[in-house]
């Protein structure tokens, strides 16, 4: 059987039910989230809503599965970059998608977005150090440096992103590029 294609006004009406979504969860809490909201924001029909999902929960699980694939994405083209690449690419997938991770930031998100943010920096900046160091992934000291590093990174990206990219990229850059640089150095590299 062939696979059908997704034409491109079925594209842009999830990419409008999407971003109305993010918008509102940055605004409220998920279980707050109405049909309505969702249908007058994203200018669509509550017909139209229906044809692409069950409910507001349904909708979100969605969401949450293409953020982990696109994040996995991510991940793929982060692992081999020296510490600067890998800033300046992290950068600036977060200015891209400023509205998602306002979403996943946001005190009113359900919170395993940000869970499974934290988890997925944090093993990949486990994953690079161990192969950088020869450390086993399980060693305490490695765990413990990179859990550091992870959120570090993720305060910083969180103010930024909290505070509507008021920054420029490169600001951010270099902050995080410095503060990482520092750490490296206390932990004796």
């Amino acid at each position: 059987m062939e696979e059908k294609k997704t034409d491109r006004r079925t594209l842009k009406t999830r990419k409008a039910i999407y971003d109305a979504m993010t918008s509102l969860l940055t605004e409220k809490e998920l279980h707050k989230v109405t049909v309505q909201e969702i249908t007058d924001i994203a200018d669509i029909n509550r017909a139209t809503f229906y044809k692409h999902y069950l409910d507001i929960y349904d909708l979100y699980d969605k969401m949450e599965q293409d953020i982990l694939i696109e994040w996995g994405m991510l991940v793929l083209e982060l692992q081999d970059l020296r510490s600067q690449d890998f800033f300046d690419k992290l950068t600036r997938y977060v200015e891209k998608n400023a509205n998602v991770f306002k979403m996943v930031f946001s005190e009113n998100s359900p919170g395993q977005l940000r869970a499974k943010f934290e988890r997925i920096l944090d093993g990949l900046m486990g994953k690079i150090e161990s192969e950088r160091t020869g450390a086993k992934l399980t060693d305490k000291k490695l765990v413990y440096q990179t859990w550091y590093r992870s959120q570090g990174c993720i305060a910083i990206l969180t103010k930024w992103v909290e505070d509507d990219l008021d920054q420029p990229r490169e600001f951010i850059l270099k902050t995080l590029s410095e503060l990482d640089s520092n750490t490296e150095k206390i932990m004796g590299k």
